[in-house]
This record gives C-alpha cells, sequence and structure tokens, in this order.
C-alpha cells in the first residue's frame, strides 16, 4: 500500500485577483510547487484537483471539478473519488500554502505507519496542513466537506482519533490569500 498526495488547486483565487496554482514563487508555479512537495515528501501517486482553470502538471495526475464554484468540499471529494485502491491513505495539501516543507509530510506518512489513520500537521501547537486520511475515512470525510469545508469538520468530530503531528520547525503554514500575502514573505 502507498500514501496518496492531493493538491487542492481548483479556486479562482478571487480574493488575490486569479487563481493561486498560477502564481509563482522563486520562479515556481504554485501547483508545481504543492505537487514537488507531496513528491519530495513520499507520496505516490500525487492528484491535483483544477477547476477554475485547465492545469497541466508535470508528474501528477490532473482532475477537473466541474463543482469547484461550491467550495472546496466539492475539490476534496473529487480528490478522492480519483485514488487508486492501492493508497492507503492520502496526505492533503492545499495550493496556497507554499512554505511548508517535506518533513511535515513525511512526518504525516510515519504517523500513520505507527497506526495513524488521522493525522494533523501542527504548529505551536496549532493544527494545519497538510493533513492525513486513511482509507477507511475517506467516506466519512468526504460527507462532511461541503462548501468551504474540507477536512477540517471531520477531523475536529474526532479529536480522540487524530494524531498531532509537531511540524513547527519544518515550514511555515500560512497561507497565500492576497500578492502581499508572498510578498511580505520573501
Amino acid at each position: 500500500m502507498t500514501v496518496a498526495g492531493v493538491v487542492l488547486a481548483a479556486g479562482e483565487g478571487r480574493r488575490y485577483g486569479r487563481p493561486k496554482a498560477l502564481v509563482e514563487l522563486d520562479g515556481e508555479r504554485l501547483v508545481d510547487r504543492a505537487v514537488r512537495l507531496a513528491r519530495d515528501g513520499g507520496c505516490t501517486p500525487v492528484v491535483v484537483v483544477a477547476g477554475a482553470v485547465p492545469l497541466v502538471v508535470g508528474d501528477a495526475t490532473v482532475v477537473d471539478n466541474p463543482r469547484w464554484p461550491s467550495g472546496m468540499g466539492s475539490s476534496l471529494r473529487a480528490g478522492l473519488a480519483a485514488l487508486p485502491d492501492t493508497a492507503s491513505a492520502v496526505v492533503v495539501l492545499l495550493v496556497d500554502t507554499p512554505w511548508l516543507d517535506p518533513r511535515a509530510v513525511r512526518r504525516l506518512l510515519a504517523a500513520h505507519g505507527a497506526g495513524a489513520e488521522l493525522a494533523v500537521a501542527t504548529y505551536r501547537g496549532e493544527p494545519g496542513h497538510p493533513v492525513l486520511l486513511g482509507r477507511d475515512h475517506w467516506p466519512g470525510a468526504a460527507a462532511a466537506a461541503v462548501g468551504d469545508s474540507g477536512a477540517r469538520a471531520y477531523l475536529a468530530s474526532r479529536p480522540d482519533a487524530v494524531t498531532r503531528v509537531d511540524c513547527t520547525d519544518v515550514g511555515w503554514p500560512a497561507d497565500v490569500d492576497v500578492p502581499d500575502d508572498i510578498a511580505r514573505r520573501t
């Protein structure tokens, strides 16, 4: 069994002014950066969920989500539905969290290898991204993913089942909402 990666990249980036998947940071599109993060962290295969704009991404399977305007929940459902039967779990990444580190993904994979079926990276004690969902939790996470809510509601409803993985020392979990977010960080 393998741990797959899903990159949620379907949004139009209303606040940003254009789809964040296409935004470049250090000469690399955020979508390519997220796929590299998943791959370097040990995920295989990697699925990118597109929507507002068509995406071509090397080293990943792109799945179109025609329901992307309804919110992140439909993208999570599309990504989970596209995963192969060989995946025992999935690491879910958001395209607009470019300062995460592959070591965070590897720590989630290690937690899964030690028995965790639900895991969340934490930063200074606060939950962030990425998150890991074991295969048995995909139907419940998909059912709970409504509107702009991805896996958060599902994870919050099972606090005793979630393994918290400290990643404070391996990245910065902030997301990109507006162009100034990148300008302030670079």
